[in-house]
């Protein structure tokens, strides 16, 4: 990755990609959950804030779970 990559998307990618033997629907959860545990509130919002702007740089399951942070929160 560039070095112009935001590091909550580097690594809710990283993150995605240990869950790729997943569906995608079972990554995205598995995703949310980790960082609704782990992550700071603030990179939360930033990686909602990039999934809104339309960004097309995150893993789909890493996007997926953006979603379902958004909407649980």
């Amino acid at each position: 990755m560039s070095a112009g990559v935001p590091p909550y998307v580097r690594l809710a990618n990283e993150i995605a990609a240990q869950f790729a033997h997943r569906s995608p629907a079972d990554a995205a959860t598995a995703i949310a959950t980790h960082m609704k545990a782990v992550w700071d509130p603030r990179m939360k919002r930033a990686l909602i804030d990039h999934v809104e702007s339309g960004a097309t740089d995150l893993d789909p399951a890493a996007a997926l779970a953006a979603r379902q942070l958004q909407a649980s929160s």
